[in-house]
Order: structure tokens, then C-alpha cells, then sequence
């Protein structure tokens, strides 16, 4: 199903046995999150038989189901309805946002790309370390690994490409640059990101009710800490586990 409602265009699609995914084709920005997540609110509250989840993306809402329960030509009827009767009207996303402070530590040892993001923006390290902790960033969206928030906002000087070959190993913690974006690594994983500084925090503790450190919306704010605050932190955690 193609429509041109009057915010963008979208297309309804199978993704597999059991999702259905609700693509659109606007550039990704906070106004095309926001419509996602009104959607994703609006599905929700319609409580469709057999939804399992609905994971929100940059340009896409994936609507997982039961196929015991439904199948893709239901759903797909249900969602376009859905989809258009939101589109028509104006878009609200009844989620209050939250504002989360990160500590990060920028020095040597913690940041092994950020003399060459400083070389490739231009800037000294210092100036990088300001630009980076001056801004507020939007979560878009959770990914790649559980708790991995790709945020939205970073100042363009701070634009850097991702590494020719990424790295079989990044600590958990570490926070780097890809593109546009700037994202932390929850867990210690493979990436290709210039990493350019760590946070002692956890963003991922799947026993608690609310696991992640934030969600799509929410607005990620980081300040800079150094090694000795960086410990302090990680030992805090470390005897208090979740």
C-alpha cells in the first residue's frame, strides 16, 4: 500500500513471517520520530489482537504479531486504517520526555579516536570535548545491541566518518561518533565508530522494569568527568548491582 498523506508519504510491507513494517520515506529528523511514535502510541492503545511488540526505527515501525492469532492481510488492513486516520489529523506523542545526564570521560586512554577526530574536524581536543557535552541529543531510537541509543544532534563540525576497519572489540561504556550521529556502546561488542570517550554508567540491566537508560525521546545530555570520577562511578555500580 503506497498513500500520500499530508505529512509524507508511507508504504505498508510484510517483513518476514510475522511483522509487518510501516516504512517512511522522509529524511530522518525529531518531526518524522515524533510522527513514529505517535503511531506507535496510537497502535498500542488500539490493542489489536495478536500485536507482540511494535519497535520504532529512524524511518520505520515494525508491528511484530502472533500468527496463531493473525496474519498479514488482517493486520495490514488494521494498520492502514490506523495509519491514515493518524496521518490526517495533527500529530501528538503523549510521552513526556525525560532529560538524562551521562558522565563521560574524555582522557587519553578512554578516547583512543579522539586526537584524529580533532585532526579531521580541525579542532583542538578540548574544543571537541566542548562541542560534544554543549548539546542536548534526541534518542530516535534503541538498536544493534539492547540499550544502544542512536541520538540525534550533533554539532556538524563534529561530523567524522565511520573507521575503514572497524574494531573486533569496544569496551561497554564507549562513546563514539558515526556520521551524523554520536551513540554509546552498551555492551563490549565489534564497531566501527571513532570512539572518543567511555561512561562508567550501565545503560543495560535487563532485571529492572525499565532496563534501558532512556527511550526513544527521552534527551541525552553528556559532561565531562575525568579518570578518578570514571572509578568512583564504576565502583558505585559495581556495589550496587542492579
Amino acid at each position: 500500500m503506497t498513500h500520500s498523506g499530508p505529512q509524507m508519504p508511507l508504504a505498508i510491507i510484510a517483513n518476514g513471517d510475522c511483522a509487518v513494517d510501516i516504512r517512511f520515506s522522509g529524511e530522518p529528523c525529531e518531526a518524522l520520530s515524533r510522527t513514529i511514535i505517535g503511531l506507535r502510541v496510537t497502535i498500542l492503545e488500539q490493542a489489536y489482537p495478536g500485536i507482540i511488540d511494535i519497535v520504532p526505527a529512524y524511518q520505520c515501525l515494525t508491528v511484530i504479531f502472533n500468527p496463531s492469532v493473525c496474519n498479514h492481510t488482517t493486520l495490514y488492513k488494521l494498520l492502514t486504517k490506523a495509519t491514515e486516520e493518524f496521518l490526517s489529523g495533527p500529530v501528538s506523542t503523549p510521552k513526556k520526555s525525560r532529560i538524562v545526564r551521562i558522565p563521560v570521560c574524555y582522557e587519553e586512554g578512554f578516547s583512543p579516536d579522539l586526537k584524529a577526530l580533532a585532526e579531521h574536524a580541525e579542532l583542538s581536543i578540548q574544543e571537541i570535548i566542548e562541542r560534544h557535552t554543549a548539546r542536548r541529543y534526541l534518542v530516535h531510537m534503541l538498536g544493534f545491541t539492547p540499550g544502544f541509543l542512536y541520538l540525534g544532534g550533533l554539532d556538524p563540525k563534529l561530523y567524522c566518518p565511520r573507521k575503514e576497519t572497524p574494531r573486533t572489540k569496544i569496551p561497554a561504556g564507549a562513546v563514539g561518533i558515526g556520521g551524523k550521529q554520536t551513540g554509546i556502546y552498551p555492551q563490549s561488542t565489534p564497531g566501527g565508530w571513532q570512539i572518543i570517550g567511555q561512561t562508567p554508567l550501565n545503560l543495560f540491566q535487563p532485571s529492572k522494569p525499565s532496563p534501558f537508560i532512556a527511550a526513544p525521546l527521552d534527551e541525552i545530555e553528556f559532561y565531562a568527568i575525568d579518570s578518578q570520577e570514571f572509578y568512583k562511578l564504576s565502583q558505585r555500580d559495581k556495589n550496587n548491582p542492579p
